[in-house]
């Protein structure tokens, strides 16, 4: 087992624990005794053995949180004290900030540096934003005319109410963060809840479990269960006591789900893969765009559901764009996440490599030109190369499928008018982005791309208070914002008569 590094300090006495899942308040193995291997993607080698639960750990999960749903302290908190507790639960959040950025990129091989900056700050940010909507989640109240019953009076209004037991799948890519944009509104809206962490990356979710429990969150609203997904993350879909699904991942994995949901007709959310378009147009700067298009594809190593891997460049700045994404592709550090220097970490694993270089020789066969990169990196690890393609288009599998990798398609358009039709030839619509000094080409645009984001002049950029979600095989529902909070909640009307 590889041991941790000097710059993994802060996360040792964690790894040093043996790992256990949480199901009602306790620390417990899986009911069949099993473990999964948990790898560092920089070496390849294991690092730690969590759990490999089942339907049956699942099932005693779903048990915890339907008692502490009907009938527990938590249950009868008031709001307020529900938003304490979440505002605790993201103090908790920043105070172990290192310990939690460390554990995040051994585990899925991100930089440090971005997981410090980015991912356990936004993670923070999101449970105290969410600690102000525990108070402000109200119904309204309506005039009623009732032509059948003239003179009758009424008092009518609506509650909203929480879901009630919510399965929530993570996926790899963020995994601390995606687990706050779960939990964080199923608990400002007093729902419970049974987590469970992609198999590849299954360490801060149960150190996030930790802190619940510091923060004295009453027993089994919140259970992590660690396994397979063919086995936890199918039990939760299945499961008749779980009332929502929430899930982050493949879109063939969501259609997996929502039949699975069927049975029951729980309620589903769901946040899938993406092909996004990132439209450079001739007037724009390009000592923005460049770096900008260049961070689109390849921050987080390309494994962005909303990556921006269609690069369509208007033709007369085609070159220049071309070259500049293409020089800082070339330029960007590539190593182990725990570097300090590192830009790019490995992917998150053998699988994942094999799928990116399964594509990169795809796209070889079939003709197009690899401009840099393409290639795997190094003897060991997980590692790929930023790689910029010249060549593909609309039958070339690198450019209709999601790749998930740091691999982005460069297409020339003439004319501004066909480049929206061209950048919504795709099943997905999660995000997209334009780049132009010309705010009108903007606004005749945005409405025009069917994405449920988009950047203008940026890319990447996330708030608590802004819905993220997708069009069309992007998914159904939308994380963040006020948005989440309806996602999370049913409308009871009532009406009184008087």
């Amino acid at each position: 087992m590889a041991t941790v590094t000097e710059a993994a300090s802060p996360a040792v006495r964690f790894f040093e624990q043996p790992k256990r899942m949480l199901i009602d308040g306790e620390w417990v193995h899986a009911r069949r005794g099993r473990t999964l291997e948990v790898y560092d993607p920089a070496l390849g080698d294991v690092i730690d053995h969590v759990p490999a639960g089942d339907a049956e750990d699942i099932d005693l999960a779903v048990t915890a949180a339907r008692r502490a749903l009907e009938d527990s302290e938590w249950s009868r908190l008031t709001a307020s004290e529900r938003g304490r507790l979440l505002w605790r639960i993201g103090d908790l959040i920043l105070e172990h900030a290192d310990e939690l950025a460390a554990i995040e990129s051994i585990d899925n091989g991100k930089p440090l540096s971005v997981a410090r900056a980015a991912d356990v700050p936004l993670a923070a940010d999101l449970f105290h934003y969410m600690a102000g909507f525990a108070t402000k989640i109200h119904g309204k109240t309506f005039p009623v005319s009732v032509p059948y019953a003239p003179g009758a009076q009424f008092h009518a209004y609506t509650l909203r109410e929480p879901i009630g037991v919510v399965g929530q799948i993570i996926p790899w890519n963020f995994p601390l963060l995606m687990a706050a944009w779960k939990l964080a509104p199923a608990l400002a809206t007093g729902c419970t809840a049974v987590l469970t962490p992609a198999e590849q990356t299954p360490l801060s979710a149960l150190r996030l479990g930790g802190l619940l429990l510091e923060a004295e969150l009453p027993n089994g609203v919140v259970n992590v269960v660690t396994g397979f997904g063919e086995t936890t993350g199918a039990a939760v879909a299945a499961h008749p006591g779980i009332d929502k699904v929430a899930f982050t991942g493949p879109t063939e994995v969501g259609k997996l789900i929502v039949e699975a949901a069927a049975d029951d007709l729980k309620r589903v959310t769901l946040e899938l893969g993406g092909k996004s378009p990132n439209v450079v147009f001739a007037d724009a700067d390009l000592e923005l765009a460049i770096p900008g298009a260049a961070n689109a594809i390849f921050f987080n190593h390309g494994q962005c559901c909303c990556a921006g891997s269609r690069l369509y460049i208007e033709r007369k700045v085609y070159d220049d764009v071309l070259a500049g994404v293409s020089d800082h592709a070339e330029h960007i550090k590539v190593g182990r996440g725990l570097a300090e220097d590192t830009e790019m970490g490995p992917l998150v694993s053998a699988e994942q490599l094999q799928r990116v270089t399964g594509f990169l020789e795809s796209g070889r066969r079939e003709g197009v030109r690899t401009v840099v990169g393409g290639g795997q990196v190094g003897e060991y690890g997980y590692f790929v190369e930023p790689t910029v393609l010249d060549g593909a288009g609309p039958g070339n599998k690198v450019f209709d499928e999601e790749i998930f990798g740091p691999v982005v398609t460069a297409i020339p358009f003439t004319h501004p008018d066909e480049v929206a039709s061209a950048a919504n030839e795709t099943v997905y619509g999660l995000a997209a982005g334009i780049w132009t000094r010309d705010l009108t080409t903007a606004h005749r645009l945005i409405p025009q791309l069917k994405a449920g984001t988009v950047w203008v002049n940026t890319y990447n950029i996330f708030d608590a208070a802004l819905p993220f979600g997708g069009y069309k095989q992007s998914g159904w529902g939308r994380e963040m914002g006020e948005e989440a909070i309806h996602e999370y909640t049913e409308t009871k009307s009532v009406c009184i008569g008087l």
